[in-house]
């Protein structure tokens, strides 16, 4: 009789005991049993190829004031910008430049500005037709999604942080609600975005049963993409005295994640890498296969701060690209 890493593998999906027993084990021959087969099927579907996305933090401007959230428009300490369209364009040309066909604008919530950005997502697209456009700005009004779209952008992530509603309102404000949040996504997949979520790991007041309510949203809806990584606190926030999450839990979610979903994109996040030295590698061995570089200027990387001690290398693009790939090829990937 097979493990329940197995079972996972074999019909890529466990009933909700199944789940909280992966959860929660304290068995390391189970865990790694989890992690080898997340790993042998990315493999099955990618090869040993890690996909590169070129992270662009365009502004963090933000209208809400999610409560674990750096950015939030209360945190006063911080200098908000919005990246001209001149440094946007040469974020993309150095990223093109060095093989990295994927855009992804990530910005605070922003209407206003998502609008203004629109012009800049067509330059890019008359200008790289072969670039993937990837936006994560929030949730924004049907007709913004829209023009996003007509303007060339094609996929978008937006992560649904926790999908159980009572859960939601404790990490944010009363304006905001989780079924705006899922109505989003749906809009989103309408309009023929390639559509991400995702969730945080460890997130004050998270129960296993929610983590297994997460997963089962992200298994019925589907998505191309799924971003998640681990809570990790920033002192400007009301929950900046919560401890982090678990990277360990956070790569059994991943493993569990690639089981169910094979071909989707799941990243080795930013957040993972800031809780663990070896966070990107760790990621991609436990079924990752997205690494996501970040090409915003170093000028502003400092200000677009989500959380604490975010993992942000202080070398321009070419620099950091080219660590990843030997530190990608010391685990046997390649880009």
């Amino acid at each position: 009789m097979g493990s329940l890493a197995d079972e996972l593998r074999e019909r890529k999906t466990l009933d909700d005991e199944g789940l909280r027993d992966l959860l929660e084990t304290g068995d390391d021959s189970l865990v790694e049993e989890l992690h080898r087969n997340a790993r042998e099927v990315a493999t099955e579907q990618f090869g040993r190829v890690i996909w590169l996305r070129a992270l662009i933090e365009w502004s963090n401007k933000c209208r809400n004031d999610c409560l674990y959230c750096g950015i939030r428009k209360s945190n006063r300490d911080i200098r908000r910008y919005s990246l001209p369209r001149e440094t946007i364009l040469e974020c993309c040309d150095n990223a093109w430049r060095l093989g990295v066909k994927t855009f992804v604008l990530q910005g605070g919530e922003n209407p206003n500005g998502a609008v203004a950005l629109a012009p800049i997502v067509a330059e890019i697209r008359a200008s790289w037709p072969e670039a993937a456009i990837t936006l994560s700005l929030g949730e924004l009004p049907p007709d913004t999604f829209r023009l996003l779209r007509r303007s060339g952008a094609n996929r978008y992530l937006l992560r649904h942080e926790t999908a159980d509603p009572v859960h939601y309102a404790r990490l944010h404000p009363a304006s905001m609600k989780l079924e705006n949040r899922l109505a989003c996504l749906r809009e989103l997949r309408s309009l023929g975005y390639l559509t991400g979520l995702g969730m945080m790991v460890g997130s004050p007041w998270q129960t296993t049963g929610d983590l297994i309510s997460d997963i089962r949203l992200i298994e019925s809806f589907k998505p191309e993409m799924i971003g998640t990584g681990p809570f990790i606190p920033h002192h400007a926030t009301p929950l900046g005295h919560f401890p982090a999450g678990s990277p360990e839990l956070t790569l059994r979610i991943y493993s569990i994640l690639r089981l169910m979903l094979p071909q989707a994109w799941i990243p080795a996040t930013t957040a993972l890498a800031t809780l663990m030295p070896d966070g990107r590698t760790a990621g991609i061995l436990a079924g990752a296969n997205v690494v996501m570089p970040n090409f915003t200027p170093v000028t502003v990387r400092e200000e677009y701060s989500l959380y604490e001690g975010k993992s942000r290398p202080g070398a321009e693009a070419a620099e950091t690209l080219n660590l990843l790939i030997k530190e990608l090829d010391k685990i046997g990937y390649h880009v």
